[in-house]
């Protein structure tokens, strides 16, 4: 059996299907957010959308990391030992990142127009990320 080719019916992701290399490209992204938030919490609190907090408040940043950090985990370890479908539900129950994400912003009222939008673009890219692996078959 060819491991680049599609496994008989089992609905893994396998290197020829481009949604494979999606979704390891998404775990990158959130691994690569997870060391800015980690390493850098300034930085991270730029990017969220939120005034860099002092002493204990920045535990609350590497949280967002370590948070970051695990996503990027399950999506790489289910993309490459699981199936797609798997992969999509994740995905979508991730949607619920985003969306406080958002809520947690706009409440806040410390935002700038790209950091909303940063939050909804991510909300996108995950679901139709999970759209696309929902469908049947694969995109060649």
């Amino acid at each position: 059996m060819d491991p680049r080719s599609p496994p008989s019916g089992d609905g893994r992701l396998f290197p020829a299907d481009p949604r494979l290399w999606a979704v390891l490209a998404l775990a990158l992204v959130f691994l690569a957010l997870a060391a800015v938030f980690l390493a850098a919490p300034a930085l991270g609190a730029l990017i969220y959308g939120v005034p860099e907090p002092d002493g204990a408040g920045r535990t609350a940043l590497r949280a967002i990391g370590a948070r970051d950090a695990a996503l990027a985990l399950y999506l790489a370890g289910l993309s490459l030992f699981s199936t797609r479908r798997a992969v999509a539900i994740v995905l979508a129950a991730s949607l619920v990142i985003p969306a406080c994400d958002l809520a947690l912003i706009l409440s806040a009222g410390t935002a700038a127009w790209w950091q909303v939008a940063l939050h909804g673009v991510s909300a996108g890219v995950l679901a139709l990320t999970a759209l696309w692996l929902s469908v049947r078959g694969h995109a060649a």
